[in-house]
């Protein structure tokens, strides 16, 4: 019965698809299969501790301090991630111009490692650093080499993962830590260039995303509870426009009642399903 009805809903799905391509947003339940945790259980709601908020890291060097400390023993994992089947076939329904625009909420750069072109990074990515100081940005590897000179203490020390580079570390650990200046002007205010909780999208990112949604036949969502509001108003959008809305994930989304269908599952086992029916 369940193999029939996901048949089913995967001949909905391709032939929602078949006619013109759909705009895809992702989340992060298409990177756990890659190493990378999420932020959130089938519920959508968030799990572990609170993330670090945009006014904490700029209000105080120790909250600063305190992220940097974790995020230097939690990049390792996030730089060696490789891409998933998902990414791959995303990659490869692009450049086959079966989707119309990749769209993600992720800042582990597997969509472009993967192959695809133009991704929108909503959030940003973990890959780069940008200096509140001088508006300059530098490559992650280079800041994570400094700190780890500056650091030598942490070597060995093992942290568990937490979503978007963050760890678990023990707070003994954090006090004596020393923040990397700025290797353009030496300032002290470095941030990973992405989206903190309680920061706004880049204007301009935010734009680019809702054209590229308004010129799709549809939206497709891969991984995503949608919980963030830069996600959810994308969906709204195509909604508004009466174009059809469409889930692979497993658990509940915020966008739930509004979809016209929803498959109940993992983006790594599903789009490679749906891939073989376009591409026949």
């Amino acid at each position: 019965m369940l193999d029939r009805l996901i048949h089913e809903q995967l001949d909905r799905l391709h032939q929602l698809m078949a006619d013109a391509p759909f705009a895809v947003l992702t989340g992060a339940g298409i990177s756990t299969p890659s190493g990378i945790p999420d932020y959130r259980d089938n519920q959508g709601v968030r799990r572990g501790r609170q993330p670090m908020m945009y006014q904490e890291f700029l209000s105080a060097p120790e909250s600063r301090r305190r992220y940097w400390a974790r995020a230097m023993l939690g990049w390792p994992r996030v730089r060696l991630a490789q891409p998933n089947v998902a990414h791959d076939t995303l990659a490869r329904l692009q450049g086959t111009r079966q989707i119309s625009g990749l769209i993600t909420q992720n800042v582990d750069t597997l969509h472009d490692q993967a192959g695809s072109h133009d991704v929108i990074e909503l959030h940003g990515s973990l890959h780069r650093v940008l200096c509140l100081d001088c508006g300059r940005r530098s490559e992650r590897d280079s800041i994570q080499r400094l700190m780890e000179t500056q650091n030598p203490y942490l070597a060995g020390v093992d942290a568990v993962q937490a979503p978007d580079g963050d760890t678990l570390l023990d707070p003994a650990f954090e006090a004596r830590f020393q923040v990397p200046n700025c290797p353009h002007c030496a300032g002290e205010r470095m941030k990973p260039d992405v989206v903190f909780f309680g920061e706004n999208v880049a204007q301009a990112t935010a734009a680019k995303a809702m054209v590229t949604v308004e010129r799709a036949a549809g939206l497709l969502v891969l991984g995503s509870s949608l919980m963030a509001y830069s996600a959810f108003r994308l969906c709204q959008a195509v909604v508004d426009q009466g174009k059809p809305l469409i889930a692979i994930n497993l658990g509940k989304t915020r966008a739930d009642e509004m979809l016209d269908l929803k498959i109940e599952g993992a983006c790594e086992q599903f789009l490679p399903l749906l891939a073989q029916r376009l591409n026949h």
